[in-house]
Order: C-alpha cells, then structure tokens, then sequence
C-alpha cells in the first residue's frame, strides 16, 4: 500500500539522511521508501524481481556494525513491530536504478530531489577538499614533531571555523537512541553554537554541565536558563559568571513536564533534559509555536 510522502521535501532534508557507508554516500531503503511515498517492503520487492541490476556498488545490506554505528551518527531509532531485519543501502547509482522501477508521479519528483542532494554533498566535499587535505598534513607534522603542535593549534581552529561555515544548519529534528550521549550533546552544542542573538532553556533539571554547554555560544549572544534551582547551583552559575559571559538564572514557580530551548526566534520541544540527552530513546523537535508563547506560560 501506498503511503503520503513529504510535501515540504527540500534538498537539506534529503542530505541529512544521506550516510557514509563503506566509504559510499548512501540512503538506507526504508529512509528512500519514506520519500518515495511506498512502503519498504513493496520498494525492496521491487528490487528483488530486478535483482541483476543491482550489483554490489548499487546496493548492498548493512551489517550490524554498521547499523548499530548508524544509530547513533544519526539517530535512527530501532524499527518497531515485526521487521527487525538489517536494512540495504543504496548508492546514488543504485538510487538512478531504483527510479527506472518506481514510476509514479512522486516518485519521478522525488528522485530529482535526491540526484541533486548527491550533487550538493559533492560540491560541498570538492570545495573543501583542500582543506581536509592541509588537515591531513597537519596531523602527520604534529606526529613528527611535537614542539610543532602547540605552534599549529591555532591554524587548526581557524580551519575548523572555515568548514563550519560552510556547513549545513541542525536538521529540524533528530532522534537519538539510547546510548548516543555524544551524539545528541553535538546536537544541541551546534544548536547553540547558531544562535544569532539569544539562547533560552527551559528546563527542570540542570547542572555545571549546562552551563559549560551553554559557554560555546557566540559573542554577544545572551544566555537565559529557567529552571528549579538549588544553592549547589547558583555557587556554580556564581564560578562561571566570574570567567565567562554571564548566564542568567529565572527560578520558575513550579516544575514543567516538557524542556524547551530557544534560538533566537525557534523553539525546539526537547525529549529530556539537556543534561541527559541521548541516555535514553528522546528526540528534538523544530516547533512552529512562537517563543513568547511559550515564555508567557511559565511566568
């Protein structure tokens, strides 16, 4: 059976789900199914009757390895239900095959979308090849000689900044497995690090590791925590005020069931708190509701 597929699919969204397998820049079937507006099951039966014409660099299934690597690189939740099997991935050779099969409206759509989310990934690895290779060399020097690496510590910043500018935003929501704490503390890490002008968390539960998040924001970008403080964190909120930009603690008058962060003028639904992040199956969710909305509810 048919299913609806994203109307708002957009270039970014596709590139997001796009992973690197085998040294391949894949998409993983039920992720193509998703888009394609078809059930994984009937795309992959489809698949199987042309199975000649997806040799090994068209597709290929994921070993548990590299599935439970997955997971947490970019926040695939496990599969509910009956099918718990290791998916396929498909190459961008493997996705122009995949379209000669699926010839609906949607689909034909859809995988002009993808072709060109292949076309922007590589641009984007092109323009900074360079870079990756000075990154390279640099890490072989420092090997060498080790009273060069605090002389080049400084270029390499600077070259980490160039490729964050150059890189895509957050994606509007994420899921993280359980485990992933890494993973989902980046998250949240480039969430603050885009902020433009303003950082507002509201949140129950918070400690000295908040606040160390929170210290990689931008010049000039203000830092609001609403929360249910104790006197162990206002000492540590007092420490950090002393070094860093100040934070700003607002005790609210009683406990919130949800977290909400705000950047600039967004608002992300967070599924725990920021301290717990990725210790337990959660998501952040990209919400529509304006911030003083939610602002005027917690006063």
């Amino acid at each position: 059976m048919a299913k609806e597929s994203d109307n708002n699919l957009t270039v970014t969204t596709i590139q997001s789900k796009i992973a690197l397998v085998r040294n391949q820049q894949v998409l993983l079937d039920r992720d193509l199914a998703k888009l394609y507006g078809v059930e994984v099951s009937q795309m992959n039966r489809q698949v199987k009757r042309n199975i000649e014409r997806f040799p090994s660099d068209f597709m290929f299934q994921l070993t548990k390895e590299e599935y439970d690597s997955l997971k947490c690189q970019n926040g695939i939740s496990n599969q509910r239900g009956g099918d718990r099997r290791l998916p396929y991935a498909f190459t961008e050779q493997g996705i122009a095959m995949l379209s000669g099969l699926l010839r609906s409206e949607v689909a034909i759509q859809t995988n002009i979308m993808i072709m060109r989310a292949f076309v922007a990934m590589r641009r984007f690895l092109s323009a900074n090849a360079q870079i990756f290779q000075r990154l390279d060399r640099i890490e072989i020097q420092q090997l060498e000689d080790k009273q060069w690496k605090a002389e080049t510590e400084e270029k390499i910043g600077a070259i980490l900044d160039k490729i964050e500018e150059k890189s895509p935003s957050p994606t509007a929501e994420q899921i993280f497995d359980t485990g992933c704490i890494w993973d989902a503390w980046q998250y949240v890490s480039d969430l603050v690090r885009s902020a433009k002008s303003r950082i507002i968390l509201i949140d129950n539960f918070v400690d000295e590791r908040v606040l160390t998040l929170l210290s990689k924001r931008g010049d000039g970008v203000s830092a609001t925590i609403h929360t249910r403080y104790n006197q162990p964190f206002l000492l540590d909120l007092e420490k950090h005020n002393q070094q860093y930009p100040a934070i700003t603690a607002i005790q609210i008058p009683h406990k919130h069931h949800d977290r909400f962060l705000i950047i600039d003028d967004v608002v992300y639904l967070l599924g725990a708190s920021v301290k717990d992040m990725g210790t337990g199956l959660c998501a952040i969710t990209k919400l529509v509701t304006d911030p003083s909305e939610i602002l005027a509810m917690i006063k």
